[in-house]
C-alpha cells in the first residue's frame, strides 16, 4: 500500500504501530518521494486469514496527516526488487536487456502490467508484455503515441475490450521501441518513479 505521511520523527512508527494494531505485518517499506513536508512509502503487508485490506486503510487514515493513496495485492513472497537489482539483471544479458527491464517493470514500480512497443516499420506492433497486460493490438499501440519522449498517459475504461481506467508511463529506450507500464485505476505514476524508469530505459542498448 502506498502512504502519504509528515516527514517528521514518530510518523512512520505511527503508521507502523497502526497496522500492527490491526494484525498487519509489515515485511518491506520502501521511500518512493519526499518534498514539501512531506514522504510517500510503499509498504508490503501481511494481514492474518479473513482481515480485510480496509482495516488497514482505516487504521492509517485515522492518523493526523496520513493518507492512504492505493492499496493492492501482491504476490506472495515476492519482495521488494531495487533498481540495482534490475540493472545486474539486465547486464547479464543485454541481448535481451529491454525484455528483462518489461519483465521486471512490475514489481519494481508496483504495476500491474507492461510491455514492450517496436515502433518502426508499418506501425506500432507489441513484441513481449507481462503475464496480466492487456492485448495491445497496433490500434491500440498508436494512442501510446507520441514514442520519442516520456510522457504519462490515461486511458478510460473500455480503452481495451475487459479493461478499466488505467494510467500509463511511456518512455523509449531505443530509437525504435518504448515500453509502456500501466496501473489499473491509479494511483498515477510520481515524477521519482518517472525519473527511475527513464534511467533504467536509457541503460538498454
Amino acid at each position: 500500500m502506498r502512504v502519504t505521511l509528515p516527514d517528521r520523527p514518530g510518523s512512520l512508527g505511527s503508521v507502523a504501530t497502526a497496522m500492527g494494531g490491526v494484525g498487519g505485518d509489515i515485511n518491506a517499506v520502501e521511500i518512493v518521494e519526499k518534498g514539501e513536508g512531506v514522504v510517500v512509502d510503499d509498504f508490503i503487508v501481511d494481514l492474518p486469514p479473513g482481515q480485510l485490506p480496509e482495516s488497514l486503510v482505516s487504521a492509517c487514515q485515522g492518523l493526523e496527516g496520513v493518507r492512504v493513496e492505493w492499496i493492492a495485492r501482491y504476490p506472495e513472497g515476492g519482495g521488494l526488487q531495487s533498481d540495482l537489482e534490475a540493472l545486474e539483471r539486465m547486464t547479464a544479458d543485454p541481448t535481451h536487456a529491454a525484455e528483462t527491464l518489461v519483465s521486471l517493470c512490475p514489481v519494481v514500480f508496483r504495476s500491474h502490467w507492461a510491455v514492450l512497443v517496436q515502433t518502426g516499420g508499418d506501425g506500432p506492433e507489441m513484441t513481449f508484455s507481462t503475464t496480466l497486460a492487456p492485448d495491445i493490438t497496433p490500434e491500440l499501440a498508436e494512442r501510446f503515441a507520441p514514442f520519442d519522449v516520456t510522457h504519462r498517459l490515461d486511458l478510460e475504461s473500455g480503452w481495451s475490450p475487459g479493461w478499466g481506467d488505467c494510467t500509463l508511463v511511456v518512455t523509449p529506450i531505443t530509437q525504435d521501441r518504448v515500453i509502456a507500464i500501466g496501473r489499473l485505476g491509479g494511483p498515477a505514476f510520481l515524477d521519482s518513479e518517472v525519473a527511475r524508469l527513464n534511467h533504467l530505459a536509457a541503460l538498454v542498448k
